[in-house]
């Protein structure tokens, strides 16, 4: 078919992905127009859904349950081993997986078939799309693709032995062994369940942190948690890896003793982050500017990249991979695509991240990183191993840090390791978008006894260091 024959479509706003950011952006833009297309050119069902929080943590429910088991003994109460069937395990994790999958996709089929294309979408120039053998025509974009795993080239030889989270959640069964590499949220959660679940597993780092976390203290704390449950090397020393049969051997420097150590593992995880999906868009096409990733240069309260028609949100902006903000991005870029040339600021809540590892990680308001070095800043500290409810529950593991203006007493943000660590940086989510100060935090109601009577303590500390 030459280009005089090809389909022309007109639309108001066009949207380039059906995920956790696609669709909210298409509900928002769909208050202000009809004239408005989906266009998705993989499987329907969001990341979160079909690969990323839903099953990652369904992983996680069965091995805290094995872990329970095993744990019971320290309150006296003696139970035999347990028995892990990984067909079962996995059993319920895909049939789970899939019933989350299908209240997604029952979201998208509620939207009419009009506003349905099935391919992918390429740049001619900021207001132009060629989608398969059709031309769309399109006042604003919104560009909502996500993210994949980075492949890193060292595991380039290892064929089918190298397996990214994505993979996981379709197994029948729980391997014999897994190497992870990359002591990331994905790593840190993924691994530590497997090794609870039964599987030999061991952590590879390559830099010495363990993201998200900034604060050293803190990293390191959680650091030593880790190593005394399973084999976890921040700075590991990977001197090669290399396929042989159906396994992969992995010779490195072990981190207790210094001696090389050769081990052969079913498969190789490869959790060293992920990339935005912005290759093959034909972003060079059009009048954005692109930083050194080749995503657009945007502004995050309105999405709108430049002071062009083009808006991005969620993961393929490479900021915050997390859902709540794949939302929040979906539904500002959606809703200024549809307002546009009018633009507005959209709400963005205060910063939340928690890895679902054991004891938790969190990390609220303003990261270490970003405030070391102020000279106004002051750090309140407590640590969970004495605190009342924590031993009560034998979940006294933790460390938490609390960062407030010296001068002003306002609460700037948290980094923390410890029990229900979800729970409680809610709260201090809350109050950070609050605006709220330490004193008025503390003035807050605190029930005894509970784990929150830790996080008093600390509030206390900071509030001791405070100029008022």
């Amino acid at each position: 078919m030459n280009n005089s024959q090809k389909s022309i479509l007109q639309v108001d706003v066009a949207i380039i992905g059906a995920g956790s950011a696609g669709l909210p952006a298409f509900r928002a833009a769909q208050n202000h127009t009809e004239n408005l297309v989906l266009i998705e050119g993989g499987t329907y069902g969001t990341t979160c859904a079909r690969v990323g929080c839903m099953p990652s943590k369904l992983l996680i429910a069965a091995a805290e349950a094995a872990h329970s088991v095993e744990a019971a003994a320290e309150f006296g109460v003696h139970a035999t081993k347990p028995i892990i069937k990984g067909e079962e395990v996995m059993g319920r994790v895909r049939r789970e997986r899939d019933r989350f999958v299908g209240f997604v996709l029952e979201g998208v089929e509620n939207i009419a078939e009009k506003h349905h294309i099935r391919s992918h979408a390429t740049f001619i120039d900021d207001h132009t799309l060629q989608v398969a053998d059709s031309t769309i025509e399109a006042k604003t974009v919104v560009i909502a693709t996500g993210s994949s795993p980075i492949i890193m080239p060292k595991f380039a030889e290892l064929g089918d032995r190298l397996i990214v989270n994505d993979d996981i959640f379709d197994w029948q069964t729980l391997p014999e062994s897994v190497a992870v590499f990359g002591p990331g949220v994905i790593g840190l959660e993924l691994g530590q369940a497997l090794h609870r679940l039964g599987v030999r597993m061991r952590l590879f780092g390559r830099s010495g942190s363990l993201k998200p976390l900034s604060d050293r203290a803190i990293r390191d704390y959680a650091i030593k948690v880790f190593q005394a449950e399973f084999p976890l090397d921040a700075k590991a020393n990977v001197l090669g890896m290399e396929r042989k049969g159906d396994q992969v051997e992995i010779c490195f420097v072990d981190r207790e003793d210094g001696i090389e150590k050769t081990e052969n593992f079913e498969y190789v995880l490869a959790a060293t982050g992920r990339s935005p999906n912005v290759k093959g868009l034909g972003l060079e096409n059009t009048s954005l500017k692109l930083d050194s990733r080749g995503v657009p240069i945007y502004d995050p309260a309105t999405m709108q990249c430049g002071d062009s028609s083009i808006f991005i949100a969620g993961d393929v902006n490479n900021i915050l991979p997390l859902l709540h903000e794949a939302a929040d991005e979906g539904y500002i870029a959606g809703d200024n695509a549809g307002l546009f040339p009018e633009i507005k600021a959209g709400l963005r809540r205060s910063p939340l991240a928690v890895v679902f590892c054991d004891p938790q990680i969190a990390m609220v308001g303003k990261s270490w990183k970003e405030l070391e070095g102020q000279e106004n800043v002051v750090v309140g500290k407590i640590s969970f191993e004495g605190q009342g409810r924590s031993r009560v529950i034998l979940k006294n593991k933790g460390l938490m840090h609390l960062y407030a203006d010296q001068n002003t007493g306002l609460f700037l943000g948290s980094e923390f390791i410890g029990p229900h660590a979800e729970h409680l940086a809610h709260l201090l989510s809350w109050a950070h978008q609050q605006k709220m100060k330490i004193p008025q935090m503390l003035e807050m109601p605190f029930y005894h006894p509970v784990i929150e009577e830790g996080l008093r303590t600390g509030l206390s500390d900071v509030n001791d260091q405070l100029s008022l």
